[in-house]
């Protein structure tokens, strides 16, 4: 057999391919189904749509300290055993007969979540530099290509088999992904000494926790609720708790001098808006192309037309999500992000007059090109701002960032829809538009933030210094003035 260091960049980018896209199925599937599931395994409203948000809590717990992990022992070993738990949370979720079962399967599938940060870190180890970003621009627009081919899909594998199927098929691929990467991804190149903050990770973990859930349940509970208060009253207190003991470690969980960067902080920003946005628009727009003709708005479609119908958006998510790299070398990453950023507030302002069929659909691609810009855009700023061994926990906390700010954008956008209803309880249409608006204002901010990102050229020079053997006091000279005061391009 030939050895594992010799394998190809292709097949290396296979398996991160199959990876991703069996985990950004996995999250989206479940999306358009949820009134099936509440039905078929005998539960209520509130408590189905833990399904969402047992699995958004695990991941973005597990996405930063999987990350951190990965850069310490390495990369392909750890994706090997998050792939295995990812397996096994899909099979458990087939096999699911109560609520009770599929709820802890979504927040084993959580576990998966680490997937994102360790092929965003084995790029970065093993591929060619001037290809670095174009793959990992390429794999990030997979993930929002997942979530809309998720919502695609979901009807026809309900119709022809039935809803265990949501998970077998992405089983599958998981269990190959898993083999593959044991065969085929060599060995990280260089680690991290240190260790594993417990107490940094039970800290992050708690103020996630305590925010998640009083954001995804705010709808239900009333956003001036004790229940919700008391949380976000926790979410702050262990949040200052999480920087005071990351600030004093030796080797934290997250490095939060990194964070600290205007590359780092300002694209994580403009995540935390996007991924309002994005995940509001997988679990709304269904629901909003579903319902009732007679409600001012719907089309009436069924689950599976109603995926044919945001079929443009996950087809345009990648195509210009792969183009956003050769467009961030020639014009800038931050412009095309501003670009992108601009470019998705426009089907919002649509979506908010009711459009008629074909309006809706050309909105929606619209959408996709805009998303696709952005992802494979933020994902290069990412790679090229941190050194190689910070990559998995920098992109592990945009992922995260992206999945808080998508529990945001979800129970926000719920609640302005159901703030008033029609008699057959349904949204009424000005509830929607005036959700669709607020998603197209947050996206409006999202772009005035790209202007704040600086240009990354010293950034570049800096990892290349770096990899050539500098030691960190001469990088830490060199990166005075570019890490945090750069002019922007």
């Amino acid at each position: 057999m030939a050895e594992r260091g010799a394998s190809s960049h292709k097949a290396i980018f296979a398996v991160l391919v199959i990876s991703t896209g069996a985990l950004s199925l996995l999250q989206s599937l479940v999306s358009p189904v949820l009134p099936l599931l509440q039905d078929e395994l005998k539960t209520d409203q509130n408590t189905v749509t833990w399904v969402l948000t047992a699995y958004l809590l695990s991941a973005s717990v597990c996405a930063p300290i999987l990350g951190r992990v990965g850069d310490m022992i390495g990369k392909e070993r750890v994706l090997a055993w998050v792939l295995i738990a990812l397996a096994v949370g899909a099979v458990m979720a087939a096999l699911s007969t109560s609520i009770t079962l599929m709820i802890v399967s979504r927040v084993i599938q959580g576990i998966g979540g680490g997937v994102i940060p360790l092929s965003f870190g084995i790029v970065r180890d093993q591929f060619p530099r001037e290809k670095v970003a174009g793959t990992v621009s390429i794999i990030a627009a997979l993930l929002a290509v997942g979530g809309g081919a998720g919502l695609v899909l979901a009807g026809p594998i309900v119709n022809v088999l039935d809803y265990h199927w949501l998970f077998w098929i992405p089983a599958i691929f998981v269990v190959v992904a898993a083999v593959a990467t044991y065969f085929f991804v060599p060995r990280s190149i260089g680690g991290v000494t240190g260790r594993v903050s417990f107490s940094a990770a039970l800290a992050l973990s708690g103020w996630l926790m305590a925010l998640l859930i009083a954001i995804s349940q705010a709808p239900a509970w009333g956003w001036l609720s004790g229940r919700v208060i008391g949380l976000l009253a926790a979410a702050v207190t262990l949040a200052a708790a999480w920087v005071v003991i990351e600030s004093r470690a030796t080797h934290p969980l997250i490095d939060l001098r990194m964070m600290r960067l205007r590359p780092v902080w300002t694209t994580n920003l403009v995540a935390l808006l996007l991924g309002g946005a994005m995940y509001a628009v997988f679990v709304f727009v269904p629901e909003f192309l579903q319902s009732d003709k007679s409600s001012g708005y719907g089309f009436g479609a069924s689950i599976t037309f109603s995926g044919v119908l945001v079929l443009p958006m996950s087809v345009c998510t990648f195509i210009f999500g792969a183009a956003s790299a050769p467009l961030a070398a020639r014009y800038g990453a931050r412009v095309v992000m501003a670009i992108g950023c601009t470019m998705s507030v426009i089907p919002f302002i649509v979506l908010a007059t009711m459009p008629d069929r074909v309006m809706f659909v050309v909105a929606i691609a619209w959408l996709g090109i805009g998303f696709g810009l952005v992802y494979g855009a933020m994902a290069s700023i990412i790679v090229d701002s941190v050194p190689s061994h910070q990559t998995g926990v920098a992109n592990g906390m945009n992922a995260n960032i992206r999945t808080i700010g998508g529990s945001i954008g979800t129970a926000a956008m719920g609640s302005i829809v159901t703030s008033s209803l029609l008699p057959t309880g349904l949204p009424t249409a000005r509830s929607y538009s005036v959700g669709f608006s607020m998603l197209g204002g947050i996206l409006a901010v999202a772009a005035v933030t790209t202007l704040f990102i600086p240009r990354l050229t010293g950034l570049r020079d800096q990892h290349q210094q770096e990899q050539a053997g500098m030691s960190h006091p001469e990088l830490a000279i060199i990166a005075a003035g570019t890490l945090v005061g750069d002019d922007p391009e």
